[in-house]
């Protein structure tokens, strides 16, 4: 088995964590060592004591164990991961790609380093998702479709076919882009918006429809 930090113990770090015991459950994989997190909130440093985990250190510690160690960002904020995910690159570490058992992944599709795909996701055939890209509970993304690095999909978003994800969006719970769009780089679509035409980069769009 290898080893594996996963960076944030907040909400969907602890998500991440089960994300790892549903694979290790299909097949034993990952020996997850615990969480580092710079400033632990005391509420998730008891959540993760109840889950029989531990704060292992912060983003300065030195790696963990004697051999290579895995990594993988349980941080919402796209920014924020590319700036972890530089730093950790630099020292050595290895982004691992995980995919929850209970996901979906269809044909001749590419997953980055440090994806995470949570369960119920469905994501159908040529599609490319980039590095350290977060695809929530229960979303879908269509054929011919591309998310760039450190995109974020909150539970629920539903990407249509031949669709561009650009570097850093965020799209908010339950919102929705229709076929052929492209929704620019660090643009924000809000919970429950219908996307019907192209969003621009720095753009933050909601409502239904998307504007």
């Amino acid at each position: 088995m290898k080893d594996l930090v996963i960076v944030g113990c907040g909400g969907f770090g602890r998500e991440v964590a089960d994300v790892v015991d549903a694979i290790n459950r299909t097949q034993p994989t990952w020996n997850l060592l615990g969480f580092i997190d710079d400033s632990p909130k005391s509420a998730d440093v008891e959540r993760v004591n109840r889950l029989g985990r531990q704060i292992i250190g912060d983003l300065a510690s030195e790696a963990p164990g004697d051999g290579p160690v895995w990594y993988v960002i349980g941080i919402g904020d796209g920014k924020v991961r590319e700036s972890i995910a530089s730093r950790l690159d630099a020292r050595g570490w290895r982004a691992a790609t995980l995919v929850h058992p209970g996901s979906a992944l269809g044909a001749d599709c590419k997953l980055g380093e440090g994806a995470v795909v949570c369960a119920g996701a469905s994501i159908t055939t040529n599609v490319t998702v980039g590095r350290h890209v977060h695809i929530n509970l229960n979303c879908t993304v269509g054929h011919d479709s591309r998310l760039a690095d450190f995109v974020t999909l909150n539970p629920l978003v539903a990407i249509s076919g031949n669709c561009s994800v650009e570097i850093r969006a965020q799209l908010g719970t339950h919102s929705a882009v229709l076929p052929g769009l492209t929704i620019g780089k660090d643009a924000t679509v809000g919970a429950a918006a219908c996307v019907v035409r192209d969003v621009a980069s720095n753009l933050v769009v909601k409502g239904i429809p998307a504007r």
